[in-house]
Protein backbone atom coordinates (compact mmCIF):
# COMPACT_ATOMS: atom_id res chain seq x y z
CA UNK A 1 0.00 0.00 0.00
CA UNK A 2 1.20 3.39 -1.08
CA UNK A 3 1.58 6.01 2.00
CA UNK A 4 1.73 9.15 -0.69
CA UNK A 5 -1.64 10.44 -1.88
CA UNK A 6 -2.81 12.03 -4.94
CA UNK A 7 -3.33 15.68 -5.70
CA UNK A 8 -7.22 15.33 -6.04
CA UNK A 9 -6.88 13.21 -2.64
CA UNK A 10 -4.35 15.86 -1.36
CA UNK A 11 -7.20 18.95 -2.53
CA UNK A 12 -9.72 17.09 -0.43
CA UNK A 13 -8.06 16.12 2.78
CA UNK A 14 -6.68 19.93 2.89
CA UNK A 15 -10.29 21.25 1.30
CA UNK A 16 -8.68 23.43 -1.27
CA UNK A 17 -9.01 22.85 -5.12
CA UNK A 18 -6.63 20.94 -7.53
CA UNK A 19 -6.43 24.16 -9.26
CA UNK A 20 -4.80 26.18 -6.18
CA UNK A 21 -2.49 23.45 -5.34
CA UNK A 22 -1.58 23.16 -9.20
CA UNK A 23 -0.97 27.27 -8.99
CA UNK A 24 1.58 26.76 -5.79
CA UNK A 25 3.17 24.03 -7.89
CA UNK A 26 3.80 26.87 -10.66
CA UNK A 27 4.77 29.22 -8.28
CA UNK A 28 7.57 27.24 -7.13
CA UNK A 29 6.45 27.21 -3.41
CA UNK A 30 4.85 23.49 -3.16
CA UNK A 31 6.57 20.49 -5.06
CA UNK A 32 5.02 16.50 -4.99
CA UNK A 33 7.48 14.16 -3.51
CA UNK A 34 7.86 12.19 -6.58
CA UNK A 35 5.52 11.89 -10.21
CA UNK A 36 4.83 7.57 -10.40
CA UNK A 37 4.99 6.07 -13.80
CA UNK A 38 1.22 6.65 -14.80
CA UNK A 39 2.43 10.37 -14.46
CA UNK A 40 0.09 11.39 -11.01
CA UNK A 41 1.50 13.52 -8.54
CA UNK A 42 2.25 11.92 -5.38
CA UNK A 43 2.01 13.43 -1.99
CA UNK A 44 3.40 13.14 1.62
CA UNK A 45 3.48 13.92 4.69
CA UNK A 46 6.36 16.76 4.06
CA UNK A 47 3.99 17.89 1.06
CA UNK A 48 1.03 17.97 3.96
CA UNK A 49 2.38 19.75 6.36
CA UNK A 50 4.49 22.31 3.59
CA UNK A 51 0.37 23.00 1.69
CA UNK A 52 -0.93 23.30 5.81
CA UNK A 53 2.18 26.47 6.15
CA UNK A 54 0.77 27.72 2.62
CA UNK A 55 -2.37 27.91 3.74
CA UNK A 56 -1.46 29.58 6.76
CA UNK A 57 0.74 31.98 5.49
CA UNK A 58 -1.99 32.77 2.51
CA UNK A 59 -4.37 33.29 5.30
CA UNK A 60 -1.56 36.03 6.91
CA UNK A 61 -2.51 38.13 3.48
CA UNK A 62 1.18 36.61 2.66
CA UNK A 63 1.15 36.87 -1.79
CA UNK A 64 2.25 33.64 -3.23
CA UNK A 65 5.52 35.07 -4.53
CA UNK A 66 6.85 35.75 -1.07
CA UNK A 67 5.94 32.40 0.40
CA UNK A 68 8.76 30.41 -0.48
CA UNK A 69 11.16 33.51 0.54
CA UNK A 70 8.79 33.07 4.45
CA UNK A 71 9.51 29.14 4.39
CA UNK A 72 13.41 29.50 3.75
CA UNK A 73 14.76 32.44 5.15
CA UNK A 74 12.22 33.65 8.02
CA UNK A 75 13.25 33.46 11.09
CA UNK A 76 11.01 32.84 14.43
CA UNK A 77 11.00 36.43 15.32
CA UNK A 78 10.10 37.30 11.63
CA UNK A 79 7.12 34.74 12.00
CA UNK A 80 6.09 36.77 14.90
CA UNK A 81 6.32 40.38 13.30
CA UNK A 82 4.34 38.55 10.91
CA UNK A 83 1.44 37.30 12.97
CA UNK A 84 1.54 40.69 14.97
CA UNK A 85 1.06 42.82 11.67
CA UNK A 86 -1.83 40.54 10.81
CA UNK A 87 -3.56 40.94 14.21
CA UNK A 88 -3.94 44.39 13.64
CA UNK A 89 -5.39 44.25 10.76
CA UNK A 90 -7.96 41.59 12.20
CA UNK A 91 -8.83 44.56 14.70
CA UNK A 92 -9.17 46.85 12.44
CA UNK A 93 -11.41 44.87 10.04
CA UNK A 94 -12.87 43.42 13.31
CA UNK A 95 -13.92 47.74 14.32
CA UNK A 96 -15.15 48.35 10.38
CA UNK A 97 -17.63 45.07 10.77
CA UNK A 98 -18.61 46.26 13.97
CA UNK A 99 -19.49 49.63 12.71
CA UNK A 100 -21.18 48.49 9.55
CA UNK A 101 -23.08 46.66 12.18
CA UNK A 102 -24.08 49.76 14.01
CA UNK A 103 -24.85 51.38 10.88
CA UNK A 104 -26.95 48.36 9.27
CA UNK A 105 -28.97 48.53 12.42
CA UNK A 106 -29.53 52.47 12.37
CA UNK A 107 -30.97 51.90 9.36
CA UNK A 108 -33.43 49.39 10.40
CA UNK A 109 -34.21 51.01 13.42
CA UNK A 110 -35.12 54.70 11.30
CA UNK A 111 -36.83 52.81 8.49
CA UNK A 112 -38.87 51.09 11.02
CA UNK A 113 -39.91 53.92 12.94
CA UNK A 114 -40.41 55.95 10.20
CA UNK A 115 -42.64 53.38 8.65
CA UNK A 116 -44.72 52.91 11.62
CA UNK A 117 -45.68 55.96 13.23
CA UNK A 118 -49.32 57.02 13.59
CA UNK A 119 -48.42 61.02 13.40
CA UNK A 120 -45.54 62.59 10.99
CA UNK A 121 -45.14 65.44 13.51
CA UNK A 122 -42.96 64.06 16.50
CA UNK A 123 -41.52 65.83 19.49
CA UNK A 124 -37.79 64.40 19.96
CA UNK A 125 -35.43 64.68 22.67
CA UNK A 126 -32.05 65.44 21.59
CA UNK A 127 -28.78 65.09 23.41
CA UNK A 128 -26.56 68.31 22.44
CA UNK A 129 -25.17 67.41 19.46
CA UNK A 130 -21.77 68.57 17.66
CA UNK A 131 -21.50 69.26 14.09
CA UNK A 132 -18.65 70.41 12.02
CA UNK A 133 -19.16 72.96 9.24
CA UNK A 134 -18.78 71.12 5.45
CA UNK A 135 -20.20 73.65 3.41
CA UNK A 136 -21.61 77.10 3.02
CA UNK A 137 -23.63 78.50 0.26
CA UNK A 138 -26.44 80.80 -0.84
CA UNK A 139 -30.25 79.87 0.30
CA UNK A 140 -30.92 79.89 -3.31
CA UNK A 141 -28.52 77.92 -4.26
CA UNK A 142 -28.82 74.18 -5.25
CA UNK A 143 -26.46 71.95 -4.37
CA UNK A 144 -25.13 70.58 -7.98
CA UNK A 145 -22.23 67.84 -8.35
CA UNK A 146 -19.12 69.71 -8.86
CA UNK A 147 -19.82 71.77 -5.81
CA UNK A 148 -20.00 68.19 -3.89
CA UNK A 149 -17.38 66.89 -5.88
CA UNK A 150 -14.51 69.58 -4.39
CA UNK A 151 -15.34 68.55 -1.02
CA UNK A 152 -15.83 64.70 -1.41
CA UNK A 153 -12.01 64.31 -0.36
CA UNK A 154 -12.76 65.50 3.64
CA UNK A 155 -15.98 63.32 3.71
CA UNK A 156 -15.10 59.25 3.59
CA UNK A 157 -18.70 57.32 3.54
CA UNK A 158 -20.70 60.47 2.71
CA UNK A 159 -23.62 59.24 2.46
CA UNK A 160 -24.05 57.45 5.03
CA UNK A 161 -23.74 60.39 7.47
CA UNK A 162 -26.40 62.47 8.17
CA UNK A 163 -25.95 65.83 6.68
CA UNK A 164 -27.93 69.04 8.33
CA UNK A 165 -28.51 71.80 6.51
CA UNK A 166 -29.12 74.75 8.99
CA UNK A 167 -31.19 77.53 8.00
CA UNK A 168 -30.39 80.57 11.08
CA UNK A 169 -32.38 83.31 9.33
CA UNK A 170 -29.80 84.75 7.02
CA UNK A 171 -29.23 84.47 3.35
CA UNK A 172 -26.80 81.80 3.73
CA UNK A 173 -27.38 77.56 4.24
CA UNK A 174 -24.63 75.84 5.76
CA UNK A 175 -24.42 71.72 5.54
CA UNK A 176 -22.80 70.67 9.13
CA UNK A 177 -21.85 66.51 9.51
CA UNK A 178 -21.68 65.11 13.03
CA UNK A 179 -18.66 65.03 14.94
CA UNK A 180 -17.94 63.75 18.40
CA UNK A 181 -16.13 66.12 19.50
CA UNK A 182 -17.14 70.26 19.66
CA UNK A 183 -16.88 71.67 16.64
CA UNK A 184 -18.34 74.26 14.58
CA UNK A 185 -21.83 74.44 15.76
CA UNK A 186 -23.80 72.88 18.59
CA UNK A 187 -27.67 72.06 18.89
CA UNK A 188 -28.39 72.03 22.75
CA UNK A 189 -30.07 69.73 24.41
CA UNK A 190 -33.78 69.67 24.10
CA UNK A 191 -37.57 68.74 22.58
CA UNK A 192 -37.15 68.92 19.26
CA UNK A 193 -40.51 69.10 16.43
CA UNK A 194 -39.71 67.09 13.37
CA UNK A 195 -41.24 65.66 10.64
CA UNK A 196 -39.72 63.12 8.27
CA UNK A 197 -40.63 63.35 4.59
CA UNK A 198 -40.06 61.79 1.34
CA UNK A 199 -39.86 64.63 -1.84
CA UNK A 200 -39.03 64.01 -5.03
CA UNK A 201 -37.44 67.28 -5.92
CA UNK A 202 -35.87 69.65 -3.48
CA UNK A 203 -38.59 72.44 -4.72
CA UNK A 204 -41.25 70.06 -2.77
CA UNK A 205 -39.14 71.42 0.94
CA UNK A 206 -40.24 74.75 1.02
CA UNK A 207 -44.25 73.62 1.27
CA UNK A 208 -42.75 71.21 3.74
CA UNK A 209 -41.11 73.79 6.01
CA UNK A 210 -44.63 75.70 5.34
CA UNK A 211 -46.75 73.05 6.69
CA UNK A 212 -43.90 73.05 9.86
CA UNK A 213 -44.03 76.07 11.14
CA UNK A 214 -48.09 75.98 10.60
CA UNK A 215 -47.95 73.11 12.86
CA UNK A 216 -45.83 74.34 15.59
CA UNK A 217 -48.29 77.67 15.79
CA UNK A 218 -51.51 75.53 15.85
CA UNK A 219 -49.67 73.43 18.44
CA UNK A 220 -48.32 76.42 20.36
CA UNK A 221 -45.00 74.84 20.43
CA UNK A 222 -42.45 78.10 20.30
CA UNK A 223 -40.02 77.41 18.12
CA UNK A 224 -36.37 78.75 19.90
CA UNK A 225 -33.63 77.75 17.34
CA UNK A 226 -32.55 77.53 13.91
CA UNK A 227 -34.28 75.37 11.29
CA UNK A 228 -32.53 72.00 11.24
CA UNK A 229 -33.19 70.28 7.84
CA UNK A 230 -31.55 66.64 8.25
CA UNK A 231 -30.64 64.83 4.91
CA UNK A 232 -30.51 61.20 5.36
CA UNK A 233 -29.72 59.87 1.76
CA UNK A 234 -29.13 56.27 2.89
CA UNK A 235 -33.09 55.51 3.83
CA UNK A 236 -33.65 56.64 -0.10
CA UNK A 237 -32.93 52.92 -0.12
CA UNK A 238 -36.95 52.21 0.68
CA UNK A 239 -38.13 55.07 -0.82
CA UNK A 240 -37.67 54.53 -5.28
CA UNK A 241 -35.33 57.65 -6.32
CA UNK A 242 -37.24 60.04 -3.09
CA UNK A 243 -34.82 61.81 -1.27
CA UNK A 244 -35.67 61.42 2.56
CA UNK A 245 -35.31 64.91 4.74
CA UNK A 246 -36.26 65.27 8.80
CA UNK A 247 -37.13 69.13 9.48
CA UNK A 248 -36.23 69.39 13.21
CA UNK A 249 -36.29 72.79 15.53
CA UNK A 250 -35.80 73.19 19.06
CA UNK A 251 -38.79 73.84 20.98
CA UNK A 252 -39.22 76.04 24.73
CA UNK A 253 -39.78 73.38 27.08
CA UNK A 254 -44.16 72.53 27.76
CA UNK A 255 -44.13 73.99 31.04
CA UNK A 256 -42.53 77.33 29.92
CA UNK A 257 -44.88 77.43 26.77
CA UNK A 258 -47.89 77.12 28.97
CA UNK A 259 -46.53 80.14 31.48
CA UNK A 260 -46.40 81.91 28.85
CA UNK A 261 -49.39 81.23 27.50
CA UNK A 262 -51.20 81.57 30.97
CA UNK A 263 -52.15 78.42 31.01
Amino acid sequence: MKSEITISELAKLMNVSVHQIRYFEEKGVLQPAYTDHNQYRMYGMDQIYQLAHILLLRKLQVPVQSIKDCMTSYSADQYRQLLHHSLREVDAELLRLQELQQFIKKILHEQQSFSSQPNPYQIKRRDTTYLARWIEMDSHTKLHAARLAEQTKRVPNLFESDIHYVYDGSSTVTLYLETQAPGDLSLPEGDYLSIQSLVNEEEDLEPLIEQFYGYAAEQSHVIIGPLILIEKSYLSLFSQSKLHYELQALIEPAAKSERRHGT
